[in-house]
């Protein structure tokens, strides 16, 4: 599942198509995702404008001139491609040479610009849903999220009240999502190297000194795979069709078995599975 750096690709992607630009018509080839799409979506879509286009943790939302956001959510295998675009270099140009829809094409969402921003999903785990944006903060799926953590809200003192008697292993602890927003397997995995502590070890027992330390890896890890474009694995796709790249730095994650890139260091980088989640860690530098 795509996680913080992927959303944030694909949101930075879909700016120049949609971002102050007009829905020409919306176009829904099936009833729903994941879930339902609500009630007469198609209809609430064509003709908003689209003020403003956010993340929250692992959701982009589209702040629309309705008083309505969208939020999306790409799910497994869920892409945003952005078609019509006529060149890199000219943001907002587009002209109308659209490839056919595929059969998994769900969502079409057919611009004023020129544009046409599609929704695939092969798998159907993604999900849309409307809300009035001043609610936001209260929908299902957004309330009980934690703080960004490339925000100024997530800094050591937060984390380190949050992880205060927690006897549940760190990389559980971090997959919170009510703890900090948008990390997923392989960014826990990464930063907890950086960091030099152990997937094992209990959130609760960590030092003021390695909590600093891991803030800092979280973030320095966040910010390097965002400039990559995220990491492709299975589906992920940016806007624009283009691979992410930063699965080519990992430095424990999928790398059971290959030696530690700790100069000096002897040891194998090692896999164990967490609460049915596999862990990517050296048993030397990560303690």
């Amino acid at each position: 599942m795509p996680e913080l750096p992927e959303v944030e690709t694909v949101r930075a992607g879909l700016l120049p198509a949609l971002e102050g630009q007009r829905i020409a018509r919306a176009e829904l080839r099936r009833d729903g995702l994941r879930w339902p799409f609500p009630p007469d979506m198609a209809a609430r879509l064509t003709g908003a404008r689209v003020e403003q286009l956010r993340r929250r943790s692992k959701y982009i939302l589209a702040d629309l001139d309705r008083g309505e956001s969208l939020i999306i959510h790409l799910g497994m295998s869920g892409r945003m491609v952005i078609s019509g675009l006529a060149g890199p270099a000219v943001p907002g140009q587009f002209h109308f040479d659209h490839p056919p829809v595929e059969k998994h094409d769900h969502v079409l969402l057919h611009m004023e610009n020129g544009a046409r921003v599609t929704f695939n999903d092969p798998r159907r785990f993604g999900a849309m849903d409307l809300c009035a944006t001043q609610d936001l903060e209260r929908h299902p799926l957004l309330a009980s999220i934690g703080p960004e953590p490339l925000g100024n809200s997530f800094h050591a003192t937060y984390l380190a009240d949050r992880l205060s008697g927690r006897k549940t292993p760190i990389k559980a602890a971090l997959l919170d999502q009510r703890i900090v927003a948008g990390l997923g397997n392989i960014y826990v995995c990464e930063a907890l190297f950086r960091a030099g502590i152990s997937p094992k070890r209990a959130a609760g027992r960590l030092s003021r000194a390695r909590i600093e330390r891991l803030t800092d890896a979280i973030r320095t890890t966040l910010r390097e795979a965002i400039e990559a474009g995220g990491s492709s694995l299975r589906d992920y796709r940016q806007a624009n069709g283009e691979l992410g790249y930063f699965q080519h730095s990992f430095r424990v994650y999928g790398r059971e078995g290959a030696p530690c890139v700790t100069p000096g260091c002897p040891n194998t980088v090692r896999r164990i599975v967490q609460s049915g989640r596999s862990s990517f860690y050296c048993p030397t530098c990560q303690r």
